[in-house]
């Protein structure tokens, strides 16, 4: 995120402690080994790294687990208020349906309190997504939305989200008796292969 944002300079300072900083900034800005990734769960790794809430996971969802506790505590959340985390440029979304996460990550790796920052983030983000389901229902004129991805284990992030997405009337589905993230593809898998089995009888 750092290197994404123009401050690739700062990588080797803020994370001076680990071994592969440099070599990691290095290859970072020759473009080597580095794919891009979509994935919604390194945003939580990016701003738990940038608050130095967690640099490094031991396992699976640490850092965003860490990073959820801290913008629950209601302090934080009401901290974050007066800095309008709802306002849309911290996430831009573009015609093309794409939310841009460096502004919201670059305010981040300016904020001092880590508690505010989390709380920042997960309003921002709620409000975020709740723009985008909005555009691709207004495109799509699909107005049931399904929740799925490890992202809505979160509480605080679904907590905030789905009165956004109650007040543009869409109906939301979400992960009752499977879990929403990767623990419940086998049972997807699954339903598949049933379906297939099905239509070739």
């Amino acid at each position: 995120m750092l290197h994404a944002a123009g401050l690739g300079e700062q990588i080797v300072a803020r994370f001076a402690h680990r071994p592969a900083a440099a070599a990691v900034a290095q290859l970072l800005s020759k473009g080597l080994r580095c794919p891009p990734t979509t994935s919604l769960g390194r945003w939580f790794d990016a701003s738990a790294g940038l608050l130095d809430v967690r640099q490094a996971s031991a396992y699976e969802g640490q850092a965003a687990m860490l990073l959820e506790a801290l913008g629950t505590n209601a302090d934080a959340l009401a901290a974050a208020q007066p800095l309008e985390p709802a306002a849309p440029h911290w996430l831009p979304l573009s015609a093309q349906g794409v939310l841009d996460p460096l502004p919201l990550l670059t305010h981040l790796a300016q904020e001092t309190q880590a508690a505010r920052g989390a709380a920042f983030f997960h309003a921002a983000l709620a409000n975020g997504l709740a723009r985008w389901v909005a555009q691709a229902a207004a495109q799509s004129g699909v107005r049931t939305v399904a929740l799925g991805g490890g992202c809505f284990l979160n509480h605080l992030l679904t907590s905030l989200l789905l009165p956004l997405l109650a007040k543009q009337g869409l109906t939301v589905l979400q992960a009752r008796q499977a879990p929403p993230n990767d623990g419940a593809i086998s049972l997807g898998q699954a339903w598949v292969a049933l379906c297939t089995m099905q239509a070739g009888d």
